[in-house]
């Protein structure tokens, strides 16, 4: 019996994926019973379904999947969330609302479309529209509770909101770049009503995060003008570390690890007693030296950084002083406009690639070992002469549940499928 009872705590039972990196916004995937290596004729195909183009990742939860595309039919155009069954990719709702677009987003290389993947908690699914309209609907009828348009109420920037929202106490925290002061913005999750705004930054494509450091919580948020420390309950600023970037360059969602917290190359100290930070590296001020990868999110694991570097390479770097440790160009092609998102499970990490690859390997100090690849996904994201696969896939249930300009698929990773 006992033990029985040490092998039923070794195994995860499947899991969802309600919000953009996962349940705690982490991309960690800890479910167990999962293949270690890859069939030679392909992962097991349990369904695929037409999709428009879109930005989003889906989201996994109580037996749906979430997505938002966008329908275009020059002049016009529509932005979408959709609601599948998860068993069999059926549609089961879906709610358009058609907006102006202005002539260069219907031209592919622009990237139109809704780009901030939509959350889930307690029966409801927010959704947030590249223009400003925040909705919460039922999310088993996909009926309206509120709806808003904060480009009613401020200047939003032309398919300006790209960053995930997230949902901390009974608020719901938006990047959304309003002028004026609502760069970031929190509504009451029930009603929708504004409850605070903060910061007069120019938006970026990072995604903000909730971390617990100094005994406060801590809203972290990467603008293009500067890293910001904010008390998710007020919006208050408890510090700023300056960092000017372009919207192609603040991409990576902040990651953290106990007092260590990573801005794509930009590595910080968080202190101990009080909503404090120290930059521990790089030196240089230069923000071309502070950014790793222009696609990626970087992961950080113990005392070491594994990341994707914007010209394609795999690196591992010291997260206490970022000196290279190792770098492999075996992962993906060296292009500009390379990605490698990383998902670690258990001992082994997933790798998804913008060829659409899907790998499985083993990321340590010593070096970088694949174990297993596979074809995924299409690459349909254009970059002059190239496409590429950018959207970062989830992990749910033994499944990848992955989206390209034209469908969402779903593959199982089960020992047992």
């Amino acid at each position: 019996m006992a033990a029985l009872a040490l092998l039923s705590s070794r195994i995860v039972r499947a899991e969802d994926w309600p919000q953009w990196r996962g349940l705690n916004r982490d991309n960690v995937w800890n479910e167990t019973g999962i293949l270690q290596t890859f069939p030679a004729k392909g992962l097991k195909m349990r369904w695929r379904v037409p999709v428009g183009p879109g930005w989003s990742s889906p989201v996994v939860v109580q037996g749906r999947v979430y997505l938002t595309d966008m329908r275009l039919k020059q002049p016009k155009a529509w932005e979408r969330i959709l609601c599948f069954k998860e068993s069999n990719g059926k549609r089961l709702w879906s709610h358009e609302t058609e907006l102006v677009y202005p002539d260069w987003a219907f031209i592919p290389e622009h990237g139109g479309g809704p780009a901030a993947t939509p959350i889930v908690e307690d029966g409801k699914v927010f959704w947030f529209g590249r223009s400003g309209q925040v909705d919460c609907r039922d999310a088993r009828s996909g009926k309206v509770i509120w709806e808003i348009h904060l480009d009613r109420k401020y200047e939003i920037g032309v398919l300006g909101c790209r960053g995930s929202s997230l949902i901390g106490g009974n608020l719901l925290i938006l990047f959304a770049g309003g002028k004026p002061g609502a760069c970031v913005l929190a509504l009451d999750k029930q009603t929708g009503q504004e409850v605070w705004k903060a910061l007069d930054d120019v938006l970026s494509n990072s995604s903000p995060l909730v971390i617990v450091a100094g005994g406060k919580r801590q809203l972290i948020v990467w603008t293009a003008n500067a890293v910001s420390s904010l008390n998710p309950a007020t919006g208050e600023t408890f510090w700023r570390e300056a960092m000017v970037t372009s919207g192609n360059d603040s991409i990576s969602t902040p990651v953290v690890q106990q007092n260590r917290l990573l801005i794509s190359g930009l590595m910080l100290e968080l202190d101990a007693s009080r909503p404090a930070a120290k930059v521990l590296w790089p030196e240089t001020l230069a923000a071309p030296k502070r950014i790793l990868s222009n696609t990626s999110t970087p992961l950080l694991q113990g005392d070491y950084v594994y990341s994707a570097k914007s010209s394609g390479e795999l690196v591992c770097l010291e997260a206490g002083t970022g000196k290279p440790v190792w770098g492999t160009t075996n992962v993906t092609g060296l292009i500009f406009g390379a990605s490698i998102h990383l998902t670690p499970n258990g001992e082994v990490t997933l790798l998804f690639t913008d060829e659409g690859n899907l790998i499985l390997a083993r990321l340590a100090p010593g070096g970088y070992r694949e174990l297993s690849r596979v074809h995924l996904l299409k690459p349909t994201s254009v970059l002059g002469a190239r496409k590429l696969a950018w959207v970062p896939p989830v992990f749910a249930n033994h499944c990848v549940f992955a989206r390209n300009d034209e469908e969402l698929i779903c593959a199982s990773l089960a020992v047992k499928p």
